[in-house]
């Protein structure tokens, strides 16, 4: 079995469930926890897929997924608070649980909403991806945490960025105080698009010149094609923003060239399945 481990993050291997953790958060594991889910038996998915209704047993491995993941970190299940992702770049406080006895998930209240902050103690804020990224942002100063999911069209709206505005606007968090871990997903090396979608991108990212770093985006021999790094463009601009370099933490694994770990949408096509980042206050 292949050890994700890297100088950022650690592969676990606990109860039979496997996760990593990033070594940065681990410094503070006195005020949070958190994680990011690993294997392809389990499969966060609890909402419908493609406007079809979930299947009772899918949601239902959902279910023991959470659980199963949740033990190993030693917390209870209920207490996942999940947004419905529509890659938007909305982003919400959550103050309390809205459910009582049950997992805050496939609410009305988190439709239209790819980002979770709080200052809240007990609420396991989770996001799920196949390929798109996930952001763990943690504040020790003001002990704030957020949890979003940026695909490519997250990116285009700069939904990290909008992240650390509302914890600086809401909690006071100084923005050389965040951290900013970055969960696997897709990397340039599989993230290829069109000439539209590479358009929109260099119009949006007009102010960091992308077009003119192949690091960033490179175009194809022989194809009207382009490798876009869109990790590389939420270092750059949450850097810009003021985060310090040494607070962009990227864990640095493609989804895509380890879907035997990783679930990835572009591995996986039709019935893909999900994994999740979590991260909670003490």
């Amino acid at each position: 079995m292949k050890d994700l481990s890297n100088e950022n993050v650690t592969h676990i291997i606990k109860n039979g469930v496997q996760y990593l953790q990033f070594k940065k958060l681990l410094e503070y594991d006195n005020i949070i926890t958190h994680c990011y889910s690993l294997g392809t038996d389990l499969n966060f998915r609890t909402a419908q897929i493609d406007k079809q209704k979930l299947p009772k047993e899918e949601f239902e491995k959902a279910l023991t997924s959470y659980k199963k993941i949740c033990n190993c970190l030693g917390e209870n299940y209920i207490n996942v608070v999940k947004t419905n992702q529509e890659h938007t770049n909305n982003v919400q406080i959550i103050d309390k649980k809205i459910n009582n006895d049950f997992m805050d998930i496939n609410l009305e209240q988190y439709s239209n909403t790819d980002g979770l902050i709080t200052n809240k103690k007990n609420l396991i804020l989770s996001t799920t991806n196949a390929d798109c990224i996930l952001m763990l942002f943690f504040d020790p100063i003001t002990k704030t945490i957020a949890n979003i999911h940026s695909g490519w069209k997250g990116t285009l709206q700069r939904i990290s960025i909008k992240t650390v505005e509302k914890m600086q606007k809401e909690f006071k968090c100084n923005v050389q105080d965040i951290i900013c871990c970055i969960c696997p997903s897709i990397r340039k090396c599989h993230f290829e698009v069109d000439k539209d979608v590479k358009e929109m991108f260099e119009k949006e990212f007009d102010d960091i010149q992308i077009s003119q770093s192949v690091d960033i985006m490179e175009k194809q021999k022989n194809k009207e094609k382009w490798n876009i790094d869109t990790v590389l463009i939420n270092r750059i601009i949450l850097n810009k923003k003021g985060l310090r370099d040494k607070n962009i933490i990227d864990s640095g694994i493609c989804s895509v060239c380890n879907s035997n770990l990783i679930h990835s949408y572009r591995v996986e096509k039709q019935g893909y399945g999900l994994s999740t980042a979590l991260i909670k206050i003490k």
